[in-house]
Protein backbone atom coordinates (compact mmCIF):
# COMPACT_ATOMS: atom_id res chain seq x y z
CA UNK A 1 0.00 0.00 0.00
CA UNK A 2 1.54 3.15 -1.00
CA UNK A 3 1.18 7.16 0.95
CA UNK A 4 1.36 10.28 0.36
CA UNK A 5 4.41 12.25 1.39
CA UNK A 6 4.18 15.60 3.22
CA UNK A 7 6.62 18.32 2.41
CA UNK A 8 8.26 19.67 5.68
CA UNK A 9 11.61 20.43 7.63
CA UNK A 10 12.15 22.01 11.18
CA UNK A 11 13.01 25.02 11.87
CA UNK A 12 16.04 25.55 14.27
CA UNK A 13 14.37 27.87 15.95
CA UNK A 14 11.30 25.78 17.04
CA UNK A 15 13.75 22.79 18.13
CA UNK A 16 15.47 25.60 20.37
CA UNK A 17 11.74 26.72 21.70
CA UNK A 18 10.84 22.87 22.19
CA UNK A 19 14.14 22.65 23.80
CA UNK A 20 13.18 25.37 27.00
CA UNK A 21 10.07 23.55 26.89
CA UNK A 22 11.26 20.20 28.00
CA UNK A 23 13.38 21.84 30.55
CA UNK A 24 10.21 22.05 32.02
CA UNK A 25 10.05 18.19 33.37
CA UNK A 26 13.14 16.20 31.58
CA UNK A 27 16.82 16.86 32.72
CA UNK A 28 19.36 16.46 30.05
CA UNK A 29 20.60 12.83 29.65
CA UNK A 30 24.11 11.97 29.91
CA UNK A 31 26.46 10.99 26.60
CA UNK A 32 28.81 8.14 27.89
CA UNK A 33 31.78 6.71 26.10
CA UNK A 34 31.42 2.74 26.28
CA UNK A 35 35.35 1.36 26.95
CA UNK A 36 34.20 -2.07 25.52
CA UNK A 37 32.93 -0.88 22.19
CA UNK A 38 35.68 1.97 21.81
CA UNK A 39 38.33 -0.94 22.43
CA UNK A 40 36.00 -2.99 20.38
CA UNK A 41 35.80 -0.77 17.33
CA UNK A 42 39.11 1.27 17.61
CA UNK A 43 36.89 4.12 17.65
CA UNK A 44 35.41 6.90 20.46
CA UNK A 45 32.16 4.95 21.02
CA UNK A 46 29.69 7.00 23.00
CA UNK A 47 25.65 6.15 23.94
CA UNK A 48 23.21 9.00 24.92
CA UNK A 49 21.11 7.32 27.32
CA UNK A 50 17.57 8.58 26.61
CA UNK A 51 16.93 5.22 28.26
CA UNK A 52 17.22 7.23 31.59
CA UNK A 53 14.38 9.56 31.25
CA UNK A 54 11.45 9.57 34.13
CA UNK A 55 9.49 7.43 31.82
CA UNK A 56 12.92 5.82 30.38
CA UNK A 57 12.78 6.40 26.76
CA UNK A 58 13.33 9.31 24.56
CA UNK A 59 9.51 10.23 23.81
CA UNK A 60 8.77 12.20 26.60
CA UNK A 61 10.20 15.23 24.52
CA UNK A 62 7.80 15.09 21.15
CA UNK A 63 4.83 13.97 23.49
CA UNK A 64 5.26 16.80 25.87
CA UNK A 65 6.37 19.35 23.20
CA UNK A 66 3.18 18.47 21.29
CA UNK A 67 0.43 18.54 23.86
CA UNK A 68 2.64 21.87 25.68
CA UNK A 69 1.18 23.79 22.10
CA UNK A 70 -2.18 22.96 21.98
CA UNK A 71 -4.21 25.90 22.77
CA UNK A 72 -6.50 26.05 25.99
CA UNK A 73 -9.60 24.93 23.93
CA UNK A 74 -7.99 21.83 22.62
CA UNK A 75 -6.53 20.79 25.35
CA UNK A 76 -9.99 21.15 27.52
CA UNK A 77 -11.38 18.22 25.02
CA UNK A 78 -8.72 15.97 25.69
CA UNK A 79 -5.92 14.32 23.65
CA UNK A 80 -5.79 10.72 21.91
CA UNK A 81 -2.72 8.56 20.78
CA UNK A 82 -1.82 5.30 19.33
CA UNK A 83 1.70 3.31 20.81
CA UNK A 84 3.26 0.51 21.35
CA UNK A 85 4.48 1.68 24.46
CA UNK A 86 6.73 4.45 25.08
CA UNK A 87 5.12 6.88 23.49
CA UNK A 88 2.23 5.94 25.68
CA UNK A 89 3.75 7.02 29.22
CA UNK A 90 5.06 10.33 27.37
CA UNK A 91 1.65 11.21 26.71
CA UNK A 92 0.19 9.50 30.20
CA UNK A 93 2.89 12.02 31.88
CA UNK A 94 2.12 14.90 30.07
CA UNK A 95 -1.80 14.51 30.44
CA UNK A 96 -0.83 14.18 34.80
CA UNK A 97 1.36 17.12 34.69
CA UNK A 98 -0.81 19.18 32.72
CA UNK A 99 -3.79 18.40 34.03
CA UNK A 100 -5.31 17.41 30.41
CA UNK A 101 -7.52 14.21 30.02
CA UNK A 102 -6.10 11.61 27.87
CA UNK A 103 -7.35 8.37 26.01
CA UNK A 104 -4.37 6.25 24.79
CA UNK A 105 -4.40 3.37 22.25
CA UNK A 106 -2.15 0.45 22.55
CA UNK A 107 -1.84 -2.77 20.97
CA UNK A 108 -2.95 -5.85 22.54
CA UNK A 109 0.66 -7.59 22.36
CA UNK A 110 1.98 -4.58 24.18
CA UNK A 111 4.19 -5.77 26.98
CA UNK A 112 2.65 -5.81 30.39
CA UNK A 113 5.28 -3.59 31.61
CA UNK A 114 4.64 -0.57 29.66
CA UNK A 115 0.83 -0.91 30.26
CA UNK A 116 1.53 -0.46 33.61
CA UNK A 117 4.17 1.84 33.62
CA UNK A 118 1.51 4.16 31.27
CA UNK A 119 -1.16 3.93 34.27
CA UNK A 120 1.29 4.30 36.85
CA UNK A 121 2.41 7.87 34.65
CA UNK A 122 -0.76 8.68 33.81
CA UNK A 123 -3.19 8.24 36.89
CA UNK A 124 -6.80 9.43 36.62
CA UNK A 125 -6.08 11.44 33.81
CA UNK A 126 -5.50 8.68 30.99
CA UNK A 127 -7.76 5.83 29.86
CA UNK A 128 -6.08 3.06 28.42
CA UNK A 129 -7.55 0.53 25.48
CA UNK A 130 -6.10 -2.20 24.05
CA UNK A 131 -6.77 -2.58 20.87
CA UNK A 132 -5.38 -4.39 17.34
CA UNK A 133 -1.92 -6.62 16.60
CA UNK A 134 0.21 -3.60 15.86
CA UNK A 135 1.19 -0.02 15.94
CA UNK A 136 -0.70 0.32 12.98
CA UNK A 137 -3.90 -1.15 14.01
CA UNK A 138 -4.42 1.06 17.03
CA UNK A 139 -3.53 3.84 15.87
CA UNK A 140 -6.44 3.34 12.98
CA UNK A 141 -8.90 2.69 16.58
CA UNK A 142 -7.25 5.80 17.73
CA UNK A 143 -7.95 8.12 14.84
CA UNK A 144 -11.80 6.98 14.15
CA UNK A 145 -11.93 7.50 18.31
CA UNK A 146 -10.43 11.18 17.60
CA UNK A 147 -12.55 12.15 14.75
CA UNK A 148 -15.98 11.25 16.71
CA UNK A 149 -14.95 13.04 19.98
CA UNK A 150 -13.17 15.87 18.39
CA UNK A 151 -9.96 15.59 20.13
CA UNK A 152 -6.25 16.05 19.48
CA UNK A 153 -4.49 12.97 18.27
CA UNK A 154 -0.87 13.44 19.72
CA UNK A 155 1.07 11.54 17.15
CA UNK A 156 3.80 9.06 18.08
CA UNK A 157 6.37 10.23 15.19
CA UNK A 158 4.44 11.98 12.54
CA UNK A 159 3.70 15.21 13.72
CA UNK A 160 6.11 18.36 13.48
CA UNK A 161 5.85 19.13 16.97
CA UNK A 162 6.44 15.64 17.82
CA UNK A 163 9.54 15.78 15.34
CA UNK A 164 10.80 19.29 16.74
CA UNK A 165 10.93 17.20 20.99
CA UNK A 166 12.78 14.71 19.38
CA UNK A 167 15.25 16.80 17.38
CA UNK A 168 16.13 18.11 21.39
CA UNK A 169 18.44 15.42 21.69
CA UNK A 170 20.74 16.69 18.71
CA UNK A 171 21.27 20.08 20.59
CA UNK A 172 21.96 18.55 23.71
CA UNK A 173 24.90 16.49 22.03
CA UNK A 174 26.48 19.11 20.27
CA UNK A 175 26.37 20.76 23.78
CA UNK A 176 27.99 17.38 25.53
CA UNK A 177 30.63 16.60 22.36
CA UNK A 178 33.51 17.91 22.91
CA UNK A 179 34.93 17.19 19.51
CA UNK A 180 32.52 16.97 16.63
CA UNK A 181 30.72 13.94 16.00
CA UNK A 182 31.71 11.63 12.60
CA UNK A 183 28.34 9.51 12.92
CA UNK A 184 24.90 9.33 14.86
CA UNK A 185 23.35 5.80 15.09
CA UNK A 186 19.48 6.07 15.50
CA UNK A 187 16.34 3.38 15.84
CA UNK A 188 13.87 4.16 13.04
CA UNK A 189 10.41 3.18 14.00
CA UNK A 190 8.16 5.64 11.91
CA UNK A 191 10.96 7.87 11.45
CA UNK A 192 9.96 10.71 13.86
CA UNK A 193 13.44 11.10 15.96
CA UNK A 194 15.46 10.30 12.70
CA UNK A 195 13.78 13.13 11.21
CA UNK A 196 14.24 15.55 14.48
CA UNK A 197 18.46 14.55 14.24
CA UNK A 198 18.87 15.09 10.31
CA UNK A 199 16.93 18.52 11.19
CA UNK A 200 18.94 20.09 14.28
CA UNK A 201 22.58 18.14 12.54
CA UNK A 202 21.82 19.90 8.91
CA UNK A 203 21.52 22.78 10.39
CA UNK A 204 24.58 23.29 13.16
CA UNK A 205 26.99 19.93 12.23
CA UNK A 206 26.03 19.43 8.61
CA UNK A 207 29.10 17.23 8.13
CA UNK A 208 28.02 14.64 10.86
CA UNK A 209 26.78 11.55 9.26
CA UNK A 210 23.16 10.01 9.86
CA UNK A 211 22.55 6.37 9.90
CA UNK A 212 18.88 4.65 10.52
CA UNK A 213 18.80 1.70 12.17
CA UNK A 214 15.28 -0.78 11.77
CA UNK A 215 14.64 -4.14 12.90
CA UNK A 216 15.14 -6.77 9.58
CA UNK A 217 11.35 -7.87 10.50
CA UNK A 218 10.30 -4.47 9.97
CA UNK A 219 11.92 -2.05 7.56
CA UNK A 220 9.73 0.63 6.62
CA UNK A 221 11.57 3.04 6.16
CA UNK A 222 14.25 1.20 4.06
CA UNK A 223 11.36 -0.22 1.97
CA UNK A 224 10.06 2.94 1.23
CA UNK A 225 13.32 4.70 0.55
CA UNK A 226 14.53 1.84 -1.69
CA UNK A 227 10.88 2.73 -4.05
CA UNK A 228 11.13 6.19 -3.85
CA UNK A 229 8.05 6.56 -2.41
CA UNK A 230 5.66 6.16 1.19
CA UNK A 231 5.08 2.41 1.29
CA UNK A 232 2.99 0.07 3.64
CA UNK A 233 4.40 -3.20 4.58
CA UNK A 234 1.62 -6.24 4.89
CA UNK A 235 3.22 -8.16 7.75
CA UNK A 236 6.03 -7.49 10.26
CA UNK A 237 7.82 -8.81 12.92
CA UNK A 238 6.38 -7.31 15.95
CA UNK A 239 9.19 -8.60 18.40
CA UNK A 240 10.71 -4.94 18.35
CA UNK A 241 7.62 -3.24 19.28
CA UNK A 242 8.89 0.23 19.84
CA UNK A 243 10.17 0.29 16.14
CA UNK A 244 7.98 -2.40 14.57
CA UNK A 245 5.74 -0.24 12.14
CA UNK A 246 3.80 -1.49 8.67
CA UNK A 247 4.53 2.48 7.57
CA UNK A 248 6.53 5.11 8.52
CA UNK A 249 5.43 8.91 8.49
CA UNK A 250 4.34 11.07 5.84
CA UNK A 251 6.36 14.21 7.23
CA UNK A 252 9.16 11.91 8.08
CA UNK A 253 9.45 9.79 5.33
CA UNK A 254 10.76 12.69 2.79
CA UNK A 255 13.14 13.56 5.83
CA UNK A 256 14.99 10.39 6.56
CA UNK A 257 14.59 10.03 2.45
CA UNK A 258 16.75 13.12 1.42
CA UNK A 259 18.83 13.75 4.88
CA UNK A 260 19.84 10.13 6.48
CA UNK A 261 23.49 9.17 5.19
CA UNK A 262 22.24 4.97 5.18
CA UNK A 263 18.87 3.45 6.26
CA UNK A 264 20.23 -0.22 7.84
CA UNK A 265 17.98 -3.23 9.04
CA UNK A 266 19.56 -5.65 11.78
CA UNK A 267 18.06 -9.21 12.50
CA UNK A 268 16.07 -9.24 15.32
CA UNK A 269 18.37 -12.45 16.54
CA UNK A 270 21.32 -9.75 16.44
CA UNK A 271 19.45 -7.80 18.68
CA UNK A 272 18.66 -10.07 21.21
CA UNK A 273 22.79 -11.11 21.47
CA UNK A 274 22.80 -7.01 21.83
CA UNK A 275 20.45 -6.70 24.92
CA UNK A 276 21.54 -9.71 26.52
CA UNK A 277 25.39 -8.29 26.00
CA UNK A 278 24.68 -5.16 27.11
CA UNK A 279 23.33 -6.27 30.50
CA UNK A 280 26.11 -9.19 31.51
CA UNK A 281 28.73 -6.52 30.35
CA UNK A 282 27.91 -3.08 31.14
CA UNK A 283 25.01 -3.54 32.87
CA UNK A 284 22.25 -1.83 31.07
CA UNK A 285 19.34 -2.54 30.53
CA UNK A 286 17.75 -2.14 27.19
CA UNK A 287 14.37 -2.54 25.70
CA UNK A 288 14.93 -4.15 21.94
CA UNK A 289 14.65 -0.98 20.17
CA UNK A 290 17.06 -0.13 22.43
CA UNK A 291 20.26 -2.10 21.23
CA UNK A 292 19.09 -1.68 17.52
CA UNK A 293 21.79 0.95 17.36
CA UNK A 294 24.83 -0.95 19.05
CA UNK A 295 23.95 -4.06 17.51
CA UNK A 296 24.67 -2.74 13.85
CA UNK A 297 28.42 -1.59 14.75
CA UNK A 298 29.75 -4.36 13.71
CA UNK A 299 28.29 -3.96 10.11
CA UNK A 300 30.24 -0.24 10.30
CA UNK A 301 33.48 -1.79 11.79
CA UNK A 302 35.98 -0.14 9.25
CA UNK A 303 34.51 3.08 8.28
CA UNK A 304 33.97 3.87 11.84
CA UNK A 305 38.20 3.40 13.17
CA UNK A 306 38.94 6.58 14.93
CA UNK A 307 35.87 8.25 14.48
CA UNK A 308 33.73 9.85 16.91
CA UNK A 309 30.35 8.08 17.22
CA UNK A 310 27.29 8.27 19.06
CA UNK A 311 24.60 5.64 19.47
CA UNK A 312 21.39 6.65 20.58
CA UNK A 313 19.91 4.18 23.04
CA UNK A 314 16.45 4.90 22.75
CA UNK A 315 14.71 2.86 25.87
CA UNK A 316 14.52 0.81 28.50
CA UNK A 317 11.17 -0.25 28.63
CA UNK A 318 12.01 -4.22 29.16
CA UNK A 319 9.67 -6.85 30.13
CA UNK A 320 10.97 -9.04 32.58
CA UNK A 321 9.38 -11.79 30.96
CA UNK A 322 10.54 -11.37 27.13
CA UNK A 323 14.06 -13.06 28.61
CA UNK A 324 13.46 -16.49 28.00
CA UNK A 325 12.20 -15.26 24.49
CA UNK A 326 15.45 -13.07 23.95
CA UNK A 327 17.32 -15.79 25.15
CA UNK A 328 16.19 -18.02 22.79
CA UNK A 329 16.29 -15.80 19.28
CA UNK A 330 19.95 -14.61 20.37
CA UNK A 331 20.82 -18.64 20.55
CA UNK A 332 19.22 -19.39 17.22
CA UNK A 333 20.36 -16.38 15.40
CA UNK A 334 24.23 -17.42 16.90
CA UNK A 335 23.70 -20.97 15.54
CA UNK A 336 23.65 -22.68 18.80
CA UNK A 337 20.12 -23.50 19.77
CA UNK A 338 18.89 -26.01 17.42
CA UNK A 339 15.29 -28.22 16.73
CA UNK A 340 15.45 -31.85 15.70
CA UNK A 341 12.58 -34.36 15.27
CA UNK A 342 14.52 -37.13 16.59
CA UNK A 343 13.59 -41.15 16.07
CA UNK A 344 13.73 -42.67 19.02
CA UNK A 345 14.14 -47.06 18.78
CA UNK A 346 11.11 -48.20 20.87
CA UNK A 347 13.10 -50.40 23.26
CA UNK A 348 14.76 -49.44 26.70
CA UNK A 349 18.24 -47.73 26.46
CA UNK A 350 17.65 -45.71 23.92
CA UNK A 351 17.27 -42.42 25.65
CA UNK A 352 20.36 -43.30 27.35
CA UNK A 353 22.52 -44.16 24.03
CA UNK A 354 21.47 -40.98 22.38
CA UNK A 355 22.76 -38.53 25.28
CA UNK A 356 25.89 -40.66 25.54
CA UNK A 357 26.48 -41.77 22.13
CA UNK A 358 25.31 -39.01 20.09
CA UNK A 359 25.20 -35.70 22.29
CA UNK A 360 28.80 -34.16 22.46
CA UNK A 361 30.46 -33.32 25.72
CA UNK A 362 29.41 -29.54 25.99
CA UNK A 363 25.88 -30.40 24.04
CA UNK A 364 22.45 -29.51 26.59
CA UNK A 365 19.21 -30.58 25.82
CA UNK A 366 16.83 -28.13 26.61
CA UNK A 367 13.95 -29.33 25.00
CA UNK A 368 12.30 -32.58 25.13
CA UNK A 369 8.68 -33.71 23.70
CA UNK A 370 8.06 -37.29 23.32
CA UNK A 371 4.98 -39.71 23.08
CA UNK A 372 4.53 -43.16 22.57
CA UNK A 373 1.61 -43.36 20.42
CA UNK A 374 2.05 -46.69 18.23
CA UNK A 375 4.05 -49.73 18.32
CA UNK A 376 5.85 -48.66 15.81
CA UNK A 377 9.55 -49.71 15.25
CA UNK A 378 10.38 -46.07 15.91
CA UNK A 379 8.98 -42.70 17.60
CA UNK A 380 9.41 -39.36 17.14
CA UNK A 381 10.75 -36.45 19.21
CA UNK A 382 10.90 -32.58 19.12
CA UNK A 383 14.07 -32.22 21.04
CA UNK A 384 15.84 -28.81 21.05
CA UNK A 385 19.86 -29.03 21.63
CA UNK A 386 22.06 -26.08 22.99
CA UNK A 387 25.83 -26.29 21.38
CA UNK A 388 28.69 -24.65 23.01
CA UNK A 389 30.19 -23.88 19.49
CA UNK A 390 28.36 -23.74 15.96
CA UNK A 391 30.84 -25.51 15.00
CA UNK A 392 29.43 -28.94 16.43
CA UNK A 393 26.08 -28.89 14.45
CA UNK A 394 27.21 -30.96 11.39
CA UNK A 395 29.16 -33.60 13.33
CA UNK A 396 26.22 -33.73 15.65
CA UNK A 397 23.84 -34.24 12.85
CA UNK A 398 26.37 -37.16 11.09
CA UNK A 399 26.00 -38.87 14.24
CA UNK A 400 22.45 -38.51 14.73
CA UNK A 401 22.91 -39.80 10.38
CA UNK A 402 24.85 -42.98 11.29
CA UNK A 403 23.22 -44.48 14.56
CA UNK A 404 19.63 -44.07 12.89
CA UNK A 405 18.63 -41.29 15.05
CA UNK A 406 17.67 -38.27 12.80
CA UNK A 407 14.61 -37.88 11.37
CA UNK A 408 14.25 -33.90 10.45
CA UNK A 409 15.62 -30.09 11.02
CA UNK A 410 13.42 -28.17 12.05
CA UNK A 411 15.21 -24.58 12.63
CA UNK A 412 15.06 -24.07 8.34
CA UNK A 413 11.47 -24.76 8.43
CA UNK A 414 9.24 -21.84 9.68
CA UNK A 415 6.14 -23.05 9.50
CA UNK A 416 6.75 -26.01 11.19
CA UNK A 417 9.33 -24.58 13.63
CA UNK A 418 6.45 -22.29 15.21
CA UNK A 419 3.97 -24.99 15.15
CA UNK A 420 5.95 -27.27 17.17
CA UNK A 421 8.24 -25.08 19.26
Amino acid sequence: MKGTAITYFPEIADIYKAAETIKLIADQTPMQQNIRYSKQYGANIFLKREDLHRVRSYKIRGAFNKISSLAKEELQKGVICASAGNHAQGVAFACNHLKVQGTIYMPVVTPRQKIDQTKMFGGDWVQIILEGDTFDDSQKAAEIHCKQEEKTFVHPFDDPKTIEGQATIGLELLEQAKDSIDYIFVAVGGGGLASGLCATFKALSPKTKIIGVEPAGAPSMKTSIEKGELVQLSQIDKFIDGAAVQKVGKYTFPICRDNLHKMVTVPEGKVCQTILELYNRDAIVVEPAGALTTATLDDFAEEIKGKNIVCIVSGSNNDITRTAEIKERALLYGNLKHYFIIRFPQRPGALKEFVADILGPNDDITHFEYSKKSSRENAPAVVGIELKSSKDLEPLIQRMKTNNFYGDYLNDKPDLFQYLV
